[in-house]
C-alpha cells in the first residue's frame, strides 16, 4: 500500500508553484498508461502508477485510463466493473471480444478510483505465434519460444495495438490519444503501434534499463566503465538480447523517451543510444496531519513498540542502556551489492570501532529487512519474546499488589518498610524471574532459521566482521529475513509504522534507478542516507543547497573508491550517534519539511510537460511548443537552515511535542521552528516553468488545499 502522510504546519505547501491554470486541453484528449504492474503487485512501478493516480484523476477526470494484464483474482479483488464512458472504447472492446479475445473494464480501487482495461494474456496465447511473425515483420525482432515472459508481454503488446487502431479508427481526428508505456514489457505494444501508424502521441518511460540490472548484479564497475560496454554481447551472454531490442526499439519509436532520475539517463544514453527528453521522478502521496508535529509523536510511540522487541531479543545481555539507543535499518530486495548492504556492513564494523574507541554511551541496533529464504522463525529468538512477557505479567501482578499494601500503610498514617510490602515469596517471585532471564548464548543476530545459513551473504559478512552481539559491541545486528507483519509473533509492525520508530534509514546503494525507501522516511520526518548513485539521492543534491542539514546524507560513490566511500558512510553515523537527543527532534522537523519536494503535486508536472512535448511531436499542426524548453526544475533548491546545525555542536529546540526526553546540557538558545520555516519559503525559487502550452480548458480543477484529507 502507498505511504500516506502529512505536512505538519511548518511544510512549506503554498510555496511550491501548484499547476497552472490552463496546461493541456484535456477536454480533447484521452490519456491511456499501458503497464504490466496495473493491478498487478509485482515491482516497485506499481507504487509509481499507484500513488500517481489520484493527482492524474484529478487533471484528467474521466479521460483518463490505465491498461495491463488481466488477472482473475486481481480483478476480483482490486476492480469494480462497470461500462466503459465511451463509445468509441466501448466499440474497440467489442471489436478484440468478438475475435475470442477477453477485454475486462472498471474502476481500480484504489484512491482516486482510474478506470482500468485489463487483457486476458492467457487466454489470447493461441495467436502468440503470428504475432511473432509480426513483430518480426514490423522490426525483425525475434523471440525464444523458451521466454514465456517475453511472450506474454508480446501478447499483451499486440492486443494493446491493435485496441488503439479500433479506437483510433472510431474517434477520427478528435479527440487526440497520449499512450504513455512504462518498461520494456508494455514497450511492444508501442513498436506495433508506431510501425502501423496509428495516429496518436506516444511517451516511453523506462525506470531501469534491462541490461543495467543484469549488469550490476553481477558486481561489475559499471558507472566507471558505461562506454566500454559491447552492449549487444553482454545482452547475448546473459541471453536477454531479444528483451534488450524490444526496450531499445520502443526508446527509439517514441516521441518522448523519459527516464525516472538523472543517475538512469546517463545509463540509458549509453546503453539504449537514446537521451531522455524528460527527467520524471518519482513521488509519493502527502497528506495533510490536523495538528503539529503529529509525526513526532508518532516516532516516540511507534519507538516503544521497537523497544518491546529489542528487550524481549536481547534479554540476559540488556545491559545496555535503551534511553540512549539508537534504531538504523536498511529495507527492500535482497540484492546485497545492489542495494549496499556490503557498504552498510562493512561502515557498521568501522562505526562499532569508533563507539568503543571514543567510549561512547550510545548504542545503535541496526535491523536488516530483507525477506530471504527461511523455514521458521528461529526458537531463541521466539524464546526471548516469551520471557519478555512472563516478566511484563510478574511485574504487573507484582506491582498490584505492592500498591495495594502501599495503600493501605498510608491510609494508617504509616511509612512502611519494604519488608512489609514485599514478603519471602514475592522476593522468591523476583529471584525467578531473574534467573530466567539469564542466557549461556549471544543474542541471535538472525530471527528466522535460514536454509542457505552458511552461504547466505549478510551472515557470511557479520561472520567475517565479527559483530555478533556480545556485551562489548555497541552495535549490535538483528537481520528479520522478512517482509514485516502487524501479525507477526516477534515484531508485530507494519513497516510503515517501523519506519517511523527508527532514527536512520541507511540505503548506500550502488544500483537504484530511484529509490523508494528514503523518500519513504523522508515523508515521515525520518533521516536517511542515499548515495549519489541512485536517483532519490541525486534529485536531493539538485533541489536542496546542503542535504546533510535536512537528514539527507548522501554518499559519494560514484566519484569515490569504494574505501572512501565507507569512511563517509562510517562519518555520517558516527556523527549522528553524537547528536543530543534535541539535534534529532529538529532535524527530523526538517527532513519531514522536505517531503513537499516529493510530493506528486510539484513532480506531476514532469509527466505534463513530457505529454506535452509529445502531442506536439506527434501533431505538429494542432500543438505547438519550443523544443528546446524543458522543464526549469533546476533553480528549486532549499537553502541552508539559518538555525544552528543538527550537529554534535550545540543547537536546541523548543517544539510543544518531544518524542524524548532532553540532554540536561543542552545550550538554551532559542530556536523558533516556524520562523526557520518561513525564512525557507522566502528562499525556495520557482521550480518549474512549462514553456509553449497550448490554450485548453482543463476537466478538473486540482485542489490545492487539502484539508479535508
Amino acid at each position: 500500500m502507498p505511504l500516506a502522510r502529512s505536512f505538519s504546519m511548518t511544510s512549506l505547501s503554498g510555496v511550491l508553484p501548484q499547476w497552472d491554470e490552463e496546461d493541456l486541453p484535456v477536454d480533447d484528449l484521452l490519456l491511456f498508461e499501458v503497464a504490466w504492474e496495473v493491478t498487478n503487485k509485482v515491482g516497485g512501478i506499481y507504487t509509481v502508477i499507484q500513488t500517481k493516480a489520484k493527482i492524474t484523476v484529478d487533471e484528467w477526470g474521466e479521460n483518463y485510463f490505465l491498461m495491463g494484464p488481466y488477472y482473475e483474482h486481481n480483478f476480483q479483488t482490486q476492480v469494480e466493473a462497470c461500462e466503459a464512458p465511451l463509445p468509441a472504447i466501448r466499440g474497440a472492446m467489442d471489436a478484440l471480444i468478438s475475435n475470442g479475445c477477453q477485454v475486462f473494464f472498471g474502476r481500480w480501487l484504489i484512491e482516486g478510483s482510474p478506470y482500468v482495461l485489463l487483457f486476458d494474456v492467457g487466454g489470447a496465447s493461441g495467436n502468440l505465434d503470428r504475432w511473432k511473425g509480426d513483430l518480426w515483420d514490423s522490426c525483425n525482432i525475434g523471440l525464444p519460444s523458451h521466454d514465456h515472459e517475453a511472450g506474454d508481454a508480446l501478447i499483451l503488446g499486440s492486443l494493446v495495438a491493435w485496441f488503439f487502431k479500433e479506437l483510433t479508427d472510431r474517434l477520427g481526428d478528435a479527440p487526440n490519444v497520449i499512450a504513455h508505456f512504462h518498461e520494456w514489457q508494455a514497450g511492444a505494444g508501442l513498436i506495433l503501434s508506431r510501425a502501423r501508424k496509428i495516429p496518436m502521441a506516444t511517451v516511453f518511460t523506462t525506470h531501469a534499463t534491462l541490461l543495467g540490472r543484469y549488469l550490476c548484479a553481477g558486481n561489475v564497475d559499471f558507472y566507471n566503465n558505461l562506454g566500454k560496454f559491447d552492449i549487444d554481447r553482454e545482452a547475448g551472454e546473459r541471453q536477454i538480447y531479444h528483451r534488450y531490442c524490444l526496450e531499445r526499439a520502443a526508446v527509439h519509436c517514441a516521441h518522448v523517451f523519459t527516464t525516472v532520475s538523472q543517475i538512469t539517463a546517463v545509463e540509458a544514453q549509453h546503453i539504449l543510444q537514446r537521451k531522455p527528453d524528460v527527467i520524471t521522478p518519482n513521488g509519493l502521496n502527502v497528506k495533510k496531519f490536523s495538528a503539529m508535529h503529529e509525526f513526532q509523536n508518532m516516532h516516540c510511540t511507534n519507538k516503544d513498540r521497537i523497544q518491546e522487541f529489542v528487550r524481549g531479543h536481547f534479554y540476559g545481555h540488556l545491559d545496555f542502556n535503551l534511553e540512549k539507543t539508537l534504531y538504523f535499518f536498511i529495507a527492500g530486495r535482497y540484492e546485497f551489492s545492489n542495494k549496499g548492504a556490503d557498504l552498510f556492513l562493512e561502515a557498521l564494523s568501522r562505526l562499532n570501532y569508533l563507539l568503543r574507541v571514543h567510549k561512547e554511551d550510545v548504542t545503535v541496533v541496526v535491523f536488516f529487512i530483507m525477506p530471504a529464504r527461511t523455514n521458521n522463525f528461529n526458537v531463541e529468538s521466539l524464546k526471548g519474546q516469551a520471557i519478555r512477557k512472563q516478566l511484563w505479567d510478574t511485574a504487573q501482578g507484582m506491582k498490584e499488589k505492592f500498591g495495594k499494601r502501599l495503600y493501605e500503610a498510608l491510609l494508617k498514617g504509616e511509612i512502611p518498610e519494604m519488608n512489609t510490602i514485599l514478603d519471602r515469596d514475592d522476593f522468591s517471585i523476583m529471584k525467578r524471574a531473574i534467573y530466567a532471564t539469564q542466557r549461556h548464548t549471544l543474542p541471535p543476530v538472525t530471527t528466522h532459521n535460514m536454509l542457505d545459513d552458511a552461504t547466505d551473504p549478510i551472515l557470511a559478512n557479520v561472520r567475517r566482521i565479527g559483530l555478533f552481539n556480545a556485551r562489548s559491541d555497541r552495535v549490535k545486528i538483528v537481520f528479520h529475513p522478512e517482509f514485516l507483519s502487524s501479525t507477526s509473533p516477534l515484531l508485530p509492525m507494519d513497516y510503515e509504522e517501523f519506519v517511523r520508530g527508527c532514527n536512520l534509514g541507511v540505503f548506500p546503494s550502488y544500483y537504484e534507478p530511484w529509490g523508494y525507501t528514503p523518500g519513504e522516511c523522508t515523508v515521515m520526518g525520518i533521516p536517511s542516507v542515499t548515495t549519489n548513485l541512485s536517483g532519490f539521492g541525486c534529485f536531493m543534491e539538485e533541489h536542496v543547497s546542503d542535504p546533510a542539514a535536512y537528514g539527507i546524507y548522501v554518499v559519494d560513490r560514484r566519484f569515490r573508491s569504494a574505501h572512501e566511500s565507507c569512511s563517509q558512510l562510517t562519518q555520517f553515523m558516527f556523527g549522528f550517534c553524537q547528536q543530543s537527543r534535541r539535534q534529532r527532534i529538529i532535524q527530523r522537523n526538517r527532513t519531514e519539511r522536505l517531503s513537499d519536494l516529493l510530493d506528486w503535486r510539484f513532480l506531476g508536472r514532469f509527466y505534463v510537460h513530457a505529454r506535452l512535448l509529445a502531442l506536439s511531436r506527434a501533431f505538429p499542426d494542432k500543438y505547438e511548443m519550443d523544443p528546446m524548453a524543458p522543464p526549469k526544475a533546476e533553480g528549486s533548491r532549499y537553502p541552508r537552515p539559518y538555525s544552528v546545525p543538527p550537529s554534535p555542536s550545540a543547537s536546541v529546540h523548543s517544539t510543544p511535542h518531544h518524542s524524548d526526553a532532553e540532554d540536561d546540557d543542552d545550550e538554551d538558545e532559542p530556536y523558533d521552528e516556524d520562523e526557520e520555516a518561513e525564512r525557507d519559503r522566502m528562499n525556495i525559487k520557482t521550480p518549474f516553468v512549462l514553456g509553449g502550452v497550448p490554450g485548453g480548458r482543463r476537466r478538473s480543477q486540482l485542489v490545492e488545499d487539502e484539508d479535508e484529507d
